[in-house]
C-alpha cells in the first residue's frame, strides 16, 4: 500500500498561539500544523501534505518553501516537509486551503488521495552504498509489505479501540529487513527489492552472520524486523557492526503471521534477537496526543538515544499501528 501523502482533509480546531498575531495551529485529524489566520475555519476542507512528503520544485505553489525546505533526492530536487516547530508550536506536514489547487473539485470527498495528481513523492534519504545491493527482483508477492500506519491518521478508530489489550514494542530507526525459505529457495529482501548474494550487501551479510538459510530450512517461513547499526541511519544505538531485530515471523504456507508469544519463542530456539518489548498488555489512553507523549523517551537498546518511537499490535494482530516520537523527528535532518 502506497502512503497517502497529500489528500483533502478537514480542520478541526483551530488553535491560537502565544504572542502569534498572524499565525495559528490547525488541527487536521491527528495532526498539528501552523496556517495563517483567517485562512481556515473549522470544519472548512484543506489539502493536507504529510511529512515525508517531497514536492515538485517546479510547482510554483510551494516557492515560498524554498528557503527552508529545498533538498535533493538522487538527482531531482524539491520541497521536503518535516516536523518543526514555529513560536514553539509543534508543526508537522503543508496544511493549505482548496481555493489554490484548481485541479482539485471542492466537491471531492474527504480522504481522496492526492498524491499522483499534486506530483508529491515520499522523500528517501541516500542510500549508502553497503545498502544498496544489486536487485535481482521485486520484493515477493507471496509475503506481506511492513507498513504500520501513523496514529495521526487513524483519529476515528482510535476511538473505537478503547478497551482493547496491545502488545506494545519499540520502533528501531534502521532498514526494512526480510529473509525467506520457500520450496527450497532462500531469499534477502530490502523493503522492496530481493537483493543478489553476488554482490556484497550488509542484508546479505547479516543474513549469513545469522545463519538465517539453515535456520529456515525445515519450513516455508519469512523473517520481517529491522537492520541496524554502523552505516545504517544515524546509528543511535552506537552499535558496531550491523545487527538483526525480528519482528514478524510469517508462516508462507498457511499466510498467517506467528503470534508475538510464538516469535518470541522461535528467536530464542534459533538465537536471534526480538524488537524490544516495552509493554504485554497495554491500553490505549484517551487521546492521541498522550500516546505521542508516551512515544517519547529512551531507547531500551541505549538509554543515551532516543526512541523512534513505538509499534503497537493486538495479540491477534487484526489491529496494528505506529505512535512516532516528535522529538525523534524534530531530530531529523
Amino acid at each position: 500500500m502506497n502512503r497517502k501523502l497529500a489528500s483533502i482533509r478537514q480542520c478541526t480546531e483551530l488553535r491560537p498561539i502565544p504572542g502569534a498575531d498572524a499565525i495559528q495551529t490547525a488541527v487536521v485529524d491527528g495532526w498539528t500544523c501552523v496556517v495563517k489566520i483567517n485562512e481556515f475555519s473549522p470544519g472548512q476542507k484543506g489539502v493536507y501534505f504529510e511529512i515525508d512528503s517531497f514536492l515538485p520544485v517546479d510547482d510554483a505553489r510551494f516557492e515560498f518553501l524554498r528557503r527552508s525546505s529545498l533538498r535533493k533526492m538522487g538527482d531531482t530536487q524539491g520541497f521536503r516537509l518535516r516536523t518543526i516547530r514555529l513560536r514553539g508550536q509543534l508543526s508537522q506536514g503543508l496544511f493549505m486551503p482548496l481555493s489554490v489547487f484548481p485541479e482539485v473539485d471542492p466537491a471531492e470527498p474527504v480522504g481522496t488521495d492526492l498524491t499522483e495528481r499534486l506530483r508529491v513523492a515520499k522523500y528517501e534519504p541516500p542510500i549508502p552504498a553497503d545498502l544498496s545491493g544489486k536487485v535481482i527482483g521485486p520484493f515477493p508477492g507471496f509475503i506481506p509489505k511492513t507498513d504500520e500506519e501513523r496514529v495521526q491518521n487513524l483519529v476515528e478508530e482510535f476511538a473505537t479501540w478503547q478497551g482493547l489489550s496491545f502488545i506494545v514494542t519499540e520502533k528501531l530507526d534502521g532498514t526494512s529487513f526480510t529473509a525467506y525459505q520457500r520450496d527450497g529457495k532462500f531469499g534477502v529482501c530490502s523493503r522492496n527489492w530481493e537483493l543478489s548474494p553476488e554482490d556484497p550487501n550488509s542484508y546479505w551479510k547479516v543474513a549469513e552472520e545469522t545463519q538465517l538459510e539453515q535456520k529456515l530450512q525445515r519450513r516455508n517461513l519469512a523473517i520481517q524486523g529491522e537492520m541496524i547499526g554502523e552505516g545504517i541511519q544515524k546509528n543511535l544505538y552506537k552499535l558496531r557492526g550491523q545487527h538483526l531485530f525480528v519482528f514478524h515471523v510469517f508462516d508462507i504456507d498457511r499466510h498467517r503471521y506467528f503470534s508475538f508469544a510464538e516469535t518470541e519463542a522461535f528467536c530464542q530456539e534459533n538465537d536471534l534477537k526480538v524488537v524490544p518489548l516495552v509493554n504485554p498488555d497495554f491500553h490505549l489512553p484517551p487521546k492521541i496526543e498522550d500516546l505521542l507523549t508516551l512515544a517519547e523517551g529512551p531507547s531500551l537498546l541505549n538509554p543515551q538515544a532516543i526512541r523512534e518511537g513505538l509499534v503497537l499490535r493486538t495479540a491477534d494482530r487484526k489491529v496494528s499501528f505506529k505512535a512516532i516520537s516528535n522529538a525523534f523527528l524534530e531530530e531529523e535532518d
